[in-house]
């Protein structure tokens, strides 16, 4: 054979081949036009010793800058205990697919139903699923719950003090499952209240999706706004950052119906943009709307604890056209990551983590605005990020920071720039940080 490691042999390939009318693998490709059939030989480098082949990505990877990481806006730099690591590689947890044969998969079913249980917690909400792709994708699946959830309503609203991202996704998913948009205007950097009102008046509301801290970083006073959105039959959607629920108000405690973001924030390493986890909660009112995987907890015939997929009628393998979602997998690796990171914090580490994050995000701000280079954008309360005006050119301020090493400043509008500090940047970056900006010309 050719190729050692292929299971097929010649007899069976033949086989195959014959059973389909065609003489050779070749054959196959006939449709391909000559043209863009590569005939060269291909520029390979010689083989190397496993020695070498380290060394040579080593000496890539030397030529990445490690910056000092000072920008949130949905991706947040926090710290990833080493354990972690070790852990999700465990043959009994490591997957990236959801099981279907519970019998032989009784770890993996076990870590779902913890991460669901923690997520439930953090949330406040009855029950959750087994992860989405992202927190973007979260919020879409949200909105469609809210519109299978509610009758004869054609409405979602969603804040404009939502990540721009996050919009960018529903408003895909929204587009291709015919929901009709309404935007909710700010009004000094939160989400306006009389204009929800407004919008609600017109009865045709089924669901409200906004930001429990929002595109500039500030905590949103959600007061009033689940009373006025069930009083319409609609859902009220809070997208939150789970990592904060520790410390501030809960979507429950909101009132809200679904909750939903991205874990991310719950230990997961920015990685160059993913991969990320999608967190998707709700009352149990909803549980037959939520998409995705829901694991429970039940006896075996020995009466020792188990663990199974439940309410799967949900998902496409079983109801195909009439499914609530395409989505029947699950991030199950990123829901093993995270679950481990909340197990190891616990909800001390979690508070701790907020206020060493809150402490140097308050410290940088002030130090900030004693540079005279900055105005207040908005002066509300804030956690870990925040948005200053700019007194000095953007760039020039992007640029200084960057040759310092120094990722920040992102601009958020135009002259707004956004700042962020987690547990992991220390008071003597902060300084540098000041230092930097202080030679920035106005």
């Amino acid at each position: 054979m050719a190729f050692a490691y292929f299971p097929h042999t010649e007899d069976d390939i033949r086989a195959m081949l014959e059973r389909i009318g065609v003489s050779s693998l070749e054959d196959l490709y006939s449709d391909v036009p000559e043209d863009v059939i590569y005939r060269d030989q291909y520029d390979l480098p010689d083989a190397m010793s496993e020695h070498e082949v380290r060394k040579y990505f080593d000496d890539i990877a030397a030529q990445n800058r490690q910056m000092l990481c000072l920008c949130g806006l949905g991706a947040y730099d926090h710290y990833s205990p080493a354990v972690i690591s070790h852990i999700i590689s465990r043959s009994e947890f490591l997957t990236a697919y959801t099981p279907y044969q519970p019998e032989v998969s009784q770890g993996t079913l076990r870590y779902i139903f913890e991460y669901q249980s923690m997520i439930a917690e953090l949330t406040g909400m009855d029950c959750t699923n087994a992860s989405m792709y992202d927190g973007a994708t979260a919020a879409a699946e949200a909105v469609m719950m809210a519109m299978a959830s509610t009758k004869k309503k054609k409405r979602v609203l969603i804040s404009e003090t939502l990540l721009p991202q996050v919009m960018n996704v529903v408003r895909t998913y929204a587009r291709y499952n015919g929901i009709e948009l309404g935007f909710v205007p700010s009004h000094e950097g939160v989400t306006s209240y009389g204009a929800l009102l407004t919008e609600l008046a017109a009865g045709d509301v089924a669901g409200v999706l906004v930001p429990g801290i929002n595109r500039y970083g500030i905590i949103e006073d959600l007061t009033g706004f689940a009373d006025a959105v069930h009083a319409q039959k609609g859902l009220l959607i809070v997208y939150s950052d789970p990592s904060s629920l520790a410390v501030i108000k809960t979507p429950r405690e909101w009132g809200a119906d679904i909750a939903c973001g991205d874990a991310q924030t719950l230990g997961v390493p920015m990685c160059f943009g993913g991969p990320y986890i999608g967190f998707l909660a709700c009352m149990k009112d909803h549980v037959r709307k939520l998409p995705g995987r829901i694991v429970g907890a039940t006896h075996d015939v020995d009466g020792k604890r188990a663990y199974v997929l439940t309410l799967q009628a949900r998902e496409q393998h079983i109801r195909r056209e009439k499914a609530t979602s395409n989505i029947c997998s699950n991030q199950s690796l990123m829901a093993l990551y995270v679950t481990v990171y909340m197990s190891l914090m616990g909800p001390h580490g979690l508070r701790q983590v907020n206020e060493l994050s809150y402490g140097g995000a308050h410290y940088l701000h002030d130090r900030l605005m004693d540079t005279g280079l900055f105005k207040e954008a908005f002066d509300k309360p804030f956690l870990k990020e925040f948005t200053l005006k700019s007194l000095v050119p953007v760039k020039a301020l992007q640029e200084a920071l960057a040759a310092a090493g120094i990722f920040g400043a992102v601009e958020v509008e135009d002259g707004l720039v956004n700042f962020c500090v987690t547990e992991k940047v220390s008071k003597e970056d902060i300084d540098k940080v000041i230092n930097v900006v202080k030679e920035v010309k106005a």
